[in-house]
């Protein structure tokens, strides 16, 4: 068992007395179903068959006995060991017809043939002749013969029927427990990688789409659920089966229980060599749905670019393309699944059964292998080869699971941020970068030398062009990512000594596109925290401004919000997320962009929120606008990764330089021609 297997053993542990209880139904429901073909045999051998043997006369009637011309009579197994025994008589089938033989038959071995009234037993071997003188049997003689036996054939016929009713009650309770189970297992697993890719580091999305992860999550799960659900289910029973039947074999026959033996090893082979291809084929199979699904999640995001710039052809086009080539390794699949399914078992099958009818159809003839037991064996190998067909049936869903389980724990094998319970005592807000380099590729730094002191309830605001590093100045803050080289300071503590949760439990984020979750616009300020009131909620709101105008939407502010917000405006939108940013009080906030995106008129009403929000914490700004950071008691000017400028605004004024030159560009785009 591979490492994938033994990981999944493990999630079937964690509920093992529900499956234990599903293998106890198991058993007993095989013990009770492979009990008919016994019963069938007892019933063919010694109810029906069980006429030719031998008759004895007895005196008046009795249990069993039975009248003929004047005579009673009855057969030499339904005596007790005590009774004496009277003359020995036989009745014998000949073709479809029963004649009466009031004597002695010296061998049941041979033909027989009967002319007139003669019966004539032709040795098989010697070519000697027997000849007996015979009278056929009328209806009502013969059924006289079988009356006895009606009795025990009912109470066969009742039992058998009693244990089909029991096959069905526990195989019932097995697949309810056995399926209830695989969903639990199914929904702790879900739950686990879900809590997973919630620790995971943000830079870990950098090269993952969002479909994917959406693929690892749904679709793969899904297939694990089969795995339990389904190919357990399978392999279980047809292990159970098989060895049950092979054992009631060996009861029945031993040479007929060995020549169904090398069934175990063609089966294994079977098996092997069936992954070794499916395996391969599955592989691509999940890769490139996972990639679809990347893609239909990038292009459903994406659709207004798409369609703007008229892009449908080239991205169906593209689509097609993968589609197409997950169409192809579908029926490669497909293919194999097909020349290695039931057809093939059915062919092994009927290969068996006739090499036990040349083996023992002369047997049976000759009275050594009983046709009751030519039956059973027949039955038997016939419910033999149902599970087997299941097992076979099953290898795609399981190597499809087996893929789908790799790629899941290679996800929840990536490292990710343990979560630190308790709480951290809310810090001041004093932030120190000492000498701070940063690459996100090996050597291709973005952030060189990064030196600058941010005392508590400062605001400092850092500009630049685009590249320049200013978002990855809050990503290192935030520990998104750390540093290569160099210190990161709160309050004297280096960030790398402070849990990333219990960091980030004092600091707020407010975005330039703020992200809104499905909800109500309370529950995307909360973010469903109970710690958040609904009155802080409110009086957020009324701090930033905004309380009054989401009163007046229908619902207020329990009014829907759909995915991402797309039903409200920037401002709006952006409004909601500094009051999220208020209600969680952070010591430290950022502020990335925030107003970069709102229109003129809003940005009045979004200023003064800022000014609310500034107070009494220390507050990092990236700004494009530079006329919104006038106030700034430090403002430091990036270029490259390289801090070039640092001061005040009337300090960066007098320098002239490149923030002099930025603002005097700004100014004079704002000013009218």
């Amino acid at each position: 068992m591979g490492t994938t297997g033994k990981r999944l053993f493990q999630y079937a542990m964690l509920y093992k007395k529900p499956i234990m209880l599903a293998l106890l139904l198991l058993i007993l429901a095989v013990c009770a179903e492979l009990a008919g073909p016994l019963i069938a045999k007892r019933m063919i051998d010694q109810n029906i068959l069980g006429i030719e043997k031998k008759w004895h006369e007895v005196e008046g009637k009795q249990d069993f006995a039975v009248l003929y011309k004047d005579t009673w009579y009855k057969r030499e197994d339904h005596f007790a060991a005590s009774e004496v025994k009277g003359k020995e008589v036989r009745v014998l089938q000949v073709g479809r017809q029963f004649y009466w033989l009031n004597d002695t038959l010296v061998s049941d071995q041979g033909k027989r043939t009967v002319e007139g009234n003669t019966l004539t037993v032709t040795d098989k071997d010697t070519g000697e002749q027997a000849v007996y003188p015979v009278t056929k049997l009328t209806n009502p003689e013969l059924y006289s013969f079988y009356k006895p036996e009606f009795p025990s054939l009912m109470k066969l016929a009742f039992m058998y029927f009693g244990f089909l009713l029991l096959v069905a009650v526990f195989t019932y309770g097995q697949r309810l427990m056995l399926q209830t189970s695989a969903n639990r297992i199914v929904r702790k697993l879900r739950t686990d990688i879900f809590a997973h890719t919630q620790r995971l580091p943000v830079n870990y999305y950098d090269n993952l789409s969002a479909g994917q992860v959406v693929s690892r999550v749904t679709n793969d799960t899904e297939a694990i659920r089969e795995l339990y659900v389904s190919v357990l289910a399978n392999f279980f029973t047809g292990i159970i089966y098989m060895a049950a039947i092979y054992g009631a074999l060996f009861l029945l026959d031993v040479r007929l229980a060995l020549i169904a033996l090398p069934l175990i090893p063609i089966l294994i082979i079977w098996i092997v060599v069936y992954r070794k291809f499916a395996a391969k084929y599955n592989r691509i199979i999940r890769s490139k749905l996972s990639e679809i699904n990347g893609m239909i999640n990038e292009s459903i995001q994406g659709m207004t670019i798409i369609q703007a710039f008229r892009r449908q052809k080239e991205t169906t086009k593209e689509f097609d393309e993968m589609n197409e080539h997950y169409y192809k390794y579908q029926n490669k699949l497909l293919s194999l699944n097909s020349i290695t399914s039931h057809n093939l078992v059915n062919v092994v099958r009927n290969i068996l059964f006739l090499i036990v009818l040349w083996m023992f159809w002369g047997d049976s003839l000759r009275g050594a292998v009983s046709v009751g037991v030519l039956y059973a064996f027949v039955d038997y190998m016939n419910r033999m080869f149902a599970p087997i067909v299941g097992i076979v049936n099953q290898l795609s869903n399981l190597e499809t699971a087996r893929v789908s389980a790799e790629r899941v724990f290679k996800l929840m094998d990536e490292e990710g941020i343990d979560i630190v319970p308790g709480k951290m005592e809310r810090y001041k807000g004093e932030v120190k970068f000492e000498d701070v380099s940063f690459a996100y590729k090996k050597d291709e730094y973005v952030l060189k030398h990064i030196s600058f002191h941010a005392r508590q309830g400062q605001t400092v605001a850092l500009v630049g062009h685009t590249g320049s590093g200013k978002s990855s100045i809050l990503n290192l803050l935030f520990r998104f990512y750390d540093s290569n080289e160099g210190k990161i300071i709160v309050d004297g503590t280096d960030v790398r000594d402070i849990p990333k949760q219990l960091l980030r439990q004092h600091m707020g984020i407010v975005l330039q596109d703020p992200f809104l979750f499905t909800g109500t616009i309370a529950s995307n300020i909360s973010l469903d925290n109970p710690e958040i009131s609904r009155e802080k909620i409110e009086q957020s709101l009324r701090d930033v401004g905004a309380y009054e105008m989401f009163s007046q939407l229908t619902g207020g502010i329990d009014a829907p919000v759909i995915e991402k917000g797309s039903t409200l405006s920037a401002g709006q939108r952006q409004l909601i997320s500094f009051a999220r940013a208020l209600a969680y009080d952070p010591a430290i906030l950022i502020l990335d962009e925030a107003t970069a995106s709102i229109d003129t008129e809003t940005e009045a009403i979004i200023q003064e929120a800022l000014d609310v929000l500034k107070k009494g914490r220390t507050t990092f700004v990236i700004a494009h606008r530079l006329s919104t950071i006038r106030n700034a008691d430090q403002i430091l000017v990036l270029d490259r990764g390289v801090i070039v400028e640092r001061g005040n605004h009337d300090e960066l004024m007098e320098q002239r330089g490149k923030y002099f030159a930025m603002y005097q560009l700004q100014l004079g785009a704002a000013l009218p021609a």
